[in-house]
């Protein structure tokens, strides 16, 4: 009752705060190897001691039933937009494994990828009396101070995909350290290229970014690391536009910025766009020119039935992403795990039903300097990641 009565009051403040906002800134699966997710592990884990102890404890609460049940909570599900493939997919797994965990997800969003669209949805679904928002943030920043509203006023806070300012959720379920998913991108595409007849270590491949925009936390944070990659292991690889391409998640401008890069440079050897609405439509662009993926190499990450029809014409090699759906899940679960009064510590071991064991990282696993609070603040790892071509897309449904 006190928090429907603290969300009321929350609700007759929503017009201040979206005052404050401010506006929008804009071939079988291959996974990657455990031994990745491990690594990450075991930099920002606890001493050994510290580490042992706590499974310990953690074990004997759940063998003893001190965990506390998720069944009955309610989850408010955001997306940074809906309408796009990867984010509906992964509404389709929440759903899914919500129905046998028992907590609802109730999937709210806006249309438009914007700052201010998102603060809205937010503000509206703390109103509503949701136990927890499990949310992929637009904007680094721009939805801190309405997510810290929202846990004042007793919703707890999780992250998925894209995160917000460490100080302003709880767990964050990430696809990857920025290392594992920049080199990714990387790898895709110097396959790609190779198997176009490239010599990947000697030829002066010319190559540049497209994706969304520069504040969205995860993108930004792959492109960095994987243009470190680049520099490191192709010194003769060329950036062509350094200062990259962003399409701001539109689908239509998407388009048109994939034709814009086309345009600009009539003989780049590869674009790697690492958003799921700036690869389909850096596809369509070459296709609407009559490029195949003997012209230009185009890859990234979105799902694997958004880009089927690219792959069977042959206008892109591969691509790659994660089981989105599981990772929406995820992000539901362990927002509601909070949310129904227990608590976590980095290193914790976490048993998420229907997918297995996690481990509960320091947050500067995925972004560096990032700070961890003494409990309940951390990052997840999803186990693996998938690469996608026309031989296998047919085998995935999302």
């Amino acid at each position: 009752m006190k928090k429907r009565i603290v969300a009321m009051a929350l609700a007759a403040t929503m017009v201040a705060s979206l005052a404050a906002c401010g506006s929008s800134s804009s071939g079988s699966a291959e996974t990657t190897k455990a031994a990745e997710t491990t690594k990450a592990a075991e930099t920002t884990a606890a001493p050994a001691a510290t580490e042992a102890a706590k499974e310990t404890t953690a074990a004997a609460a759940e063998a003893s039933g001190d965990v506390k049940s998720v069944e009955g909570m309610t989850i408010a599900f955001i997306p940074k937009v809906t309408g796009n493939a990867f984010f509906e997919s992964a509404n389709k797994g929440a759903q899914k494994y919500a129905e046998k965990w028992g907590i609802t997800v109730n999937y709210t969003g806006s249309p438009n990828a914007a700052v201010a669209d998102e603060v809205q949805v937010v503000n509206q679904a703390a109103a509503s009396g949701a136990d927890g928002i499990c949310l992929s943030s637009v904007d680094a920043t721009g939805l801190d101070d309405a997510l810290k509203s929202a846990t004042d006023a007793g919703v707890v806070v999780g992250t998925w995909d894209s995160d917000v300012s460490t100080d302003a959720r709880t767990l964050m379920v990430s696809q990857g350290t920025p290392e594992i998913l920049g080199k990714m991108l990387v790898d895709m595409g110097a396959d790609a290229l190779t198997k176009r007849g490239k010599d990947i270590a000697k030829d002066p491949i010319k190559y540049c970014w497209h994706y969304s925009n520069a504040t969205v936390t995860d993108q930004n944070s792959w492109q960095v690391a994987g243009e470190k990659y680049i520099k490191e292991t192709y010194p003769n690889w060329e950036n062509v536009a350094p200062d990259n391409y962003y399409s701001e998640q539109d689908a239509e401008k998407a388009v048109t910025v994939g034709a814009s890069v086309l345009d600009a440079h009539s003989d780049i050897d590869l674009i790697i766009c690492n958003d799921s609405t700036a690869l389909p439509g850096q596809a369509k662009a070459a296709q609407n020119k009559g490029l195949t993926k003997n012209d230009v190499t185009i890859t990234g990450f979105a799902s694997p039935q958004s880009m089927k029809e690219y792959a069977e014409a042959d206008v892109l090699e591969e691509w790659g992403l994660w089981d989105c759906g599981v990772q929406g899940a995820m992000g539901c679960y362990l927002t509601a795990y909070i949310a129904a009064g227990n608590t976590v510590h980095v290193g914790d071991k976490i048993n998420i039903p229907e997918i297995g064991e996690v481990e509960v990282l320091a947050n500067d696993s995925i972004s560096e300097g990032a700070t961890t609070a003494d409990e309940n603040n951390g990052v997840v790892l999803l186990p693996e990641r998938l690469t996608f071509n026309k031989d296998n897309v047919n085998d995935y449904d999302f």
